[in-house]
């Protein structure tokens, strides 16, 4: 199987799917989210897959959320928003074995959501997280929202929407968003001693552990549907363009002259 926007690796059991758009600070667009759905699903049922690997290429980033290039209104493949963003998530969820997010750099917008949504992350000391809906023209209505605040809590979750602050690699772990913070050049050895203790276990056990834990939170995969109807109506305004084009253009974007 070929792709263009990703790279998939098989190491000692563990299915390493690598980003591959580090011009684009591996932000995805409607490609990249279908090669992701694809390589997920395969590594998913591989009985010979122990652990899977989310990572970026590159140094400077993890993954920067949806590629604004390819945003005008609506992204450029298919789904409600023009990127199957539900499917996306809902593999990752879905896949009977952890997924673990590898994170060298930037965990921004959809990126942190990824993040979020993965059963463990592994930072290095350089990595940053944090949203940028509010200052781009979008939210995550869906499992970037809801999940995120039972991950690190209500008040924390709502301060990372709502002020679209960075956080470091350290601040992301006190506030519980991630597992582990080691240097910068020991991550990959780090994330490989993880996927080694992830293979020594019960493969079924470990399965019915994350059926176990999804069905708490499993009510949300239903809210991020209807969200995503109400998102891609807001992506048709004056409003949310602006975050576009105020990007395209390198400037601040003026959200409030569309208030009436």
């Amino acid at each position: 199987m070929t792709y263009d926007d990703i790279l998939y690796d098989v190491r000692n059991g563990a299915a390493w799917i690598t980003i591959n758009r580090p011009e684009k600070h591996n932000a995805f667009r409607g490609q990249t989210c279908e090669e992701l759905i694809r390589a997920l699903n395969t590594a998913a049922w591989d009985k010979s897959i122990g652990v899977i690997v989310l990572a970026g290429a590159g140094d400077r980033a993890f993954c920067t959320g949806g590629d604004q290039s390819a945003h005008e209104g609506q992204y450029d493949g298919r789904g409600t928003i023009g990127l199957p963003m539900e499917e996306l998530h809902t593999i990752i969820r879905d896949a009977p074995k952890p997924v673990i997010a590898r994170v060298q750099g930037y965990a921004i917008g959809g990126g942190n959501v990824l993040c979020t949504i993965c059963d463990f992350t592994i930072a290095s000391d350089k990595a940053s997280f944090g949203q940028v809906g509010p200052k781009m023209g979008s939210v995550d209505p869906g499992f970037g929202t809801a999940y995120l605040a039972r991950v690190v809590g209500e008040k924390k979750a709502r301060e990372m929407w709502y002020m679209c602050r960075r956080y470091s690699a350290q601040e992301a772990l006190q506030m519980g968003l991630i597992n582990a913070v080691v240097p910068h050049l020991e991550l990959d050895a780090e994330v490989q001693r993880w996927c080694d203790e992830i293979m020594d276990k019960s493969p079924t056990a470990i399965a019915i552990a994350k059926r176990s834990f999804n069905m708490d939170s499993e009510a949300i995969r239903g809210n991020a549907a209807f969200g995503m109807q109400a998102l891609q109506l807001y992506y048709e305004t004056d409003e949310s363009k602006e975050g576009v084009r105020a990007f395209g253009e390198k400037r601040k974007p003026d959200f409030r002259k569309f208030v009436s």
